[in-house]
């Protein structure tokens, strides 16, 4: 609405402010929905249409299907968003000067201000290139500036919260739309990945509702611009009219605009950023980073002694190490290492080091001094800074951060930490920049001067023993006896984001979220958690201590989707308790309270270790299967940790003056926050799969299919062997693979996840196997083949290990093929090996599909062993070559395929134990048949003459790659007959 005025006061026309949302939001609402519902009426089923399926099951167009496609609604679209984009630049500018005149320029209103409507303005220039490029003219830039413009939205929706005028009701609308944006993009992500990986009909539909709420989100959370608006006006001023022909700005009406709450004298919420505060927060994180990358490496490393050895080895006692915690009771030391604490975090390096070493025993002792150090290091800084509210809130704040860090390289390593010893140059390892960069943050230390001007005052007055006057005791056996419980849920649940999705994981298709989506929740989780820690009020209660208990209880006990979302809550609960619990640890007498906490730490860990290695330990079977015991000590820590917090009721002084230490603290926290998720969600979509695996000889209809024990992927020489796997699979040209002792998602190997890796890189589905909650060293399938529905099996046990089997049906050139993984038990179980094999046998023999066995079955070969005829006998299944005495534990059998071809591979120094593979044809009239268990056995066994062929008679799509012949390549080669059998 325009208003004329008196050309006597130079102001032609007036606009409501508000005017400019309230056109912004018309017009971009029916740019979408008129092109939705024009798209429905003239082209529903094409727009319906996608890769994967088609109506019925997909139900629901997508936005880009909708906008981009099909004339005329993608060019309603496209004019409507034209119209809009002159309101939503104006609107642009408009919040840039509210922001100046709302916050005080000494408030660093200026360069925010700034970089707010930067950062609004390259958003609206990548709406216009999502819009208006669309995914058919060119799917690259299309998916670039919608990227682009996704990351702008955080800062976007940020800012514009943190400087809006604080009108209750606008802010209220705000957060609630912005809390629906970002709660989307989780189900949205999920649903995408369902959809692009896992190919299931119907999933881009629920990825096409999520994507379209994120439209109309959006446009709310702009539109409640309209209320903020509502103060002031744009008037059109004739600056010539006027009695002088000028116009006097500055004591015009111009200069009378108000906002609510505005003003000169209003309090900045946008803390001002100085380079020294950011670099030395920075440098805080990174030596936060360093310890727990130290801390996680050092039982790693210790794992290493007693694989090899099959039992104790003596090197366990270094996990004892943080004992040395127990010496800061001693003052003089506390002081030296407080008035020198970048020295101290300087030489803790020597941990980060030690991948330069290559013994294995030394490169360990380098570690346990570099943990020793940092730990030392970190628990003065939480005592020392123990009555200065600000400096204690930052201290554990960038200890939390570097924990997240922690968990954002692993994600962009693939679940591998590139600082870590067992990584170095060859093995894809950054260990020396690592270390550069660790030693530019210890320097930064040692010359940082505390900005005291700013410091808060001590808002503990302390009394005797180090408590505060007229304030009960905190109990220092709960703070030591919860921190300890705190580090070891840390440690072993959150030191790697795809750990909670592998504790929930089912067989397909109910796997839960893939480490992709489900470990970027995870980050997400923390994040929020970390931010909610501040109402310390909230996360010391006994209600959110049940929220929390519920969260686990359904991680624990429900696979799925379900049990992982059961699994983020108990991560928002764990992360919310991070400096309620440390900053009661550090107020404690230290040397006495440290020392229970690792105690109690050493003592979780190994009973983590010993509920699946309990067969290699003394007194071993009273953990055995015990996960839900531990986890029943560890949350009855945090629940003394709960206690001891809530009922001291700890004052807690949140000092929000301008430059206080606490709020400096707190702002650098959530601004890092803000960097971690947007480079969790960049480290997302460049590991995003890009097509769908294909295998490596079609035209032959061939799947060539492995299986291999690979020693949790640690090598001879103690380094990650990764790498060196991916190259031998692929040059093998495994189509499937069976991956054994693969189960890495443990204290005592790193919390890793070797099939993220190798899945991606190789471009292969991946089945986990049963997850660490299973109480199994772990078995994994690979396939290039969909996975269209896996069982994961516990198989009888009654005295030894645990074995596990992966029961799966693949779609293998359109027809169904049965693949077993499996991991029996040891030589000295007879009895588990029998029920065992005979489980196994009957899986088998049940199937009517083709079957391939790919496993580990103790046994000697050939007619009269037992073990051996309830395997091949039991099973139906024909053994890839009987006459092959000269095995033990590795085993190859097929049933309804043609097998062509069976070769044994060395191991090249990566573990012990060798690479079997087989090349099977699938014959084109291939269908499932219950022959195999009408017919005779001794008819059935005859079924496979074993007519071996030379060579020079195998076409050249199905014979094995000549580079393995003779020395081979790499220290793989073929051996024990060393060549290929092929077969007629």
């Amino acid at each position: 609405m325009v208003y004329l005025s008196d050309k006597k006061e130079s102001v032609l026309s007036r606009i409501p402010a508000s005017m400019i949302p309230y056109v912004h939001t018309i017009f971009g609402a029916s740019a979408f929905v008129f092109a939705l519902i024009v798209g429905c009426y003239g082209h529903y089923y094409k727009i319906v249409k996608n890769g994967v399926a088609t109506y019925p099951d997909e139900w629901f167009p997508s936005v880009s299907a909708t906008t981009g496609d099909w004339y005329p609604e993608r060019n309603i679209c496209q004019i409507l968003i034209a119209l809009a984009s002159g309101p939503r630049l104006m609107l642009c500018y408009l919040w840039y000067l509210l922001v100046l005149r709302n916050i005080p320029s000494s408030g660093g209103s200026d360069s925010f201000a700034k970089l707010l409507l930067a950062n609004d303005v390259i958003r609206t220039v990548a709406c216009g290139g999502w819009v208006y490029v669309t995914s058919s003219d060119d799917h690259g830039i299309h998916d670039f500036t919608m990227i682009i413009y996704l990351l702008c939205t955080v800062p976007h929706v940020i800012g514009t919260i943190k400087s809006a005028p604080q009108d209750p009701r606008a802010q209220k609308l705000r957060r609630r739309f912005a809390y629906s944006f970002f709660g989307a993009l989780v189900p949205m992500v999920y649903y995408f990945i369902q959809h692009n990986v896992h190919r299931i009909p119907g999933a881009y539909t629920y990825y096409a509702l999520f994507e379209w709420s994120l439209i109309f989100s959006d446009l709310a959370f702009d539109a409640v611009c309209i209320i903020d608006f509502e103060a002031f006006e744009i008037r059109v001023v004739d600056v010539g009219m006027g009695s002088s022909g000028n116009y006097d700005v500055g004591s015009s009406s111009f200069n009378e605009l108000k906002t609510f709450g505005g003003g000169r004298n209003s309090k900045s919420i946008v803390s001002p950023v100085r380079v020294m505060d950011s670099l030395s927060f920075a440098a805080d994180v990174y030596l936060g980073f360093v310890f727990w990358s130290m801390l996680t490496s050092l039982p790693l490393m210790i794992w290493y002694f007693p694989l090899w050895h099959m039992g104790l080895s003596g090197y366990e006692a270094f996990l004892f190490c943080n004992v040395i915690v127990g010496l800061l009771g001693f003052a003089s030391l506390r002081r030296t290492i407080d008035t020198s604490r970048g020295w101290f975090h300087l030489a803790s390096l020597i941990g980060i080091y030690s991948y330069k070493i290559l013994d294995p025993a030394y490169r360990l002792m380098a570690v346990a001094a570099g943990v020793s150090l940092s730990l030392l290091t970190w628990g003065t800084t939480l005592f020392s800074q123990r009555a200065q509210n600000g400096r204690a809130e930052r201290g554990v704040l960038t200890l939390a951060l570097g924990l997240i860090l922690h968990n954002v390289i692993k994600q962009a390593w693939w679940a591998n930490n590139p600082i870590w010893p067992i990584m170095d140059e060859k093995t894809g390892g950054a260990n020396m920049l690592g270390l550069v960069v660790g030693v530019l943050a210890s320097v930064q230390v040692i010359r940082r001067h505390e900005p005291h001007e700013y410091e808060s005052k001590p808002n503990e007055i302390l009394g005797g023993g180090g408590v505060p006057k007229n304030q009960q005791r905190e109990n220092w056996i709960f703070s030591a006896v919860s921190a300890g419980g705190y580090l070891f849920c840390l440690h072993s649940m959150f030191t790697e984001a795809s750990t909670i999705s592998r504790w929930s994981l089912g067989g397909y298709p109910n796997t839960g979220p893939g480490a992709i989506a489900g470990g970027f929740m995870v980050i997400l989780a923390m994040a929020g958690g970390l931010a909610l820690s501040s109402n310390r009020q909230l996360v010391t209660s006994w209600i959110w201590f049940g929220v929390g208990t519920v969260g686990l209880l359904i991680l624990h006990r429900v696979e799925g989707d379900v049990g992982f979302f059961g699994g983020l809550l108990f991560t928002v609960f764990v992360l919310s308790l991070f400096p309620a619990i440390f900053r009661s640890l550090g107020r404690q007498v230290p040397g006495r309270a440290f020392l229970v906490t690792v105690l109690v730490y050493n003592f979780l860990a190994l009973a983590h270790v010993w509920v699946v290695a309990y067969a290699f330990v003394p007194g071993g079977e009273v953990m055995r299967e015990r996960t839900g015991l531990v986890i029943f000590a560890m949350q009855g820590c945090l629940a003394l940790g709960v206690h001891n917090t809530h009922s001291t009721n700890w004052t807690f002084l949140t000092e929000t003056r301008k430059r206080s230490a606490f709020s400096i603290a707190r702002f650098y926290s959530k601004v890092s926050l803000v960097g971690l998720i947007l480079s969790s969600v960049l480290i997302c979509l460049r590991r995003l799969p890009r097509e769908s695996p294909q295998p490596y000889h079609p035209e032959h209809r061939l799947i060539t299919a492995g299986i291999w024990t690979i020693h949790f992927a640690i090598d001879d020489e103690m380094r990650n062997s990764e790498l060196r796997m991916r190259d031998a699979i692929r040059d093998l040209e495994l189509d499937v693979i069976g991956l054994l002792e693969s189960d890495l998602q443990r204290i005592i190997m790193g919390n890793r996840d070797l099939t993220q890796f190798l899945a991606e890189d190789l471009n292969m589905y991946a089945d986990y196997g049963p997850g660490p909650t299973k109480h199994t060293w772990g078995c994994t399938m690979l396939s290039k083949f969909p996975i269209k529905q896996s069982t994961h099996h516990l198989l009888p046990s009654p005295k030894g290990e645990l074995a596990c089997a992966i029961h799966a049906t693949l779609d293998v050139y359109g027809k169904d093929v049965d693949v077993i993984v499996s991991h029996n038990g040891q030589e000295e179980d007879l009895r588990d090996r029998q029920l065992q094999t005979t489980e196994l046998g009957r899986i088998m023999r049940e199937s009517n599909n083709p079957f391939l066995f790919l496993g580990y079955v103790v046994t000697k070969p050939g007619q009269g062993e037992e073990i051996y005829e309830l395997l091949m006998d039991g099973g139906r299944m024909h053994d890839i070559e009987p006459k092959d005495w000269d095995r033990w534990c590795e085993y190859l059998a097929f049933r309804g395929l043609k097998r062509t071809g069976y070769a044994r591979i060395s191991h090249g120094g990566i573990t012990d134990t060798e690479i079997q593979v087989g090349k099977y044809v699938v014959p084109e009239d291939s269908r499932p048949s219950s022959e195999h268990r009408r017919i005779s056995l001794e008819v059935f066994r005859s079924q496979e003459t074993y007519l071996q062929i030379e060579e020079s008679q195998v076409p050249l799509g199905l014979r094995y790659p000549d580079m393995f012949s003779g020395d081979g390549v790499r220290g793989h080669r073929f051996h024990v007959f060393d060549r290929p059998y092929y077969y007629d």
